[in-house]
């Protein structure tokens, strides 16, 4: 049997670094709405294949 990679959420923290901006501008795009997340209790994750597919939405212009 084949186990389904689960995928790997970032935090806000591992986001910040992927995309080299500073912790508080995620937390500004989340109030925003300019990027969307999964809030787990407090936490907030992002899902990878969504911030890239994000990112190649927002390049074209």
């Amino acid at each position: 049997m084949q186990r389904k990679r689960m995928t790997r959420l970032m935090s806000v923290e591992d986001l910040a670094e992927y995309l080299g901006l500073q912790k508080q501008t995620i937390y500004n795009w989340l109030q925003q709405k300019k990027i969307s997340g999964i809030k787990i209790g407090k936490v907030w994750r992002f899902d990878r294949k969504y911030i890239d597919e994000w990112l190649r939405k927002c390049s074209r212009g």
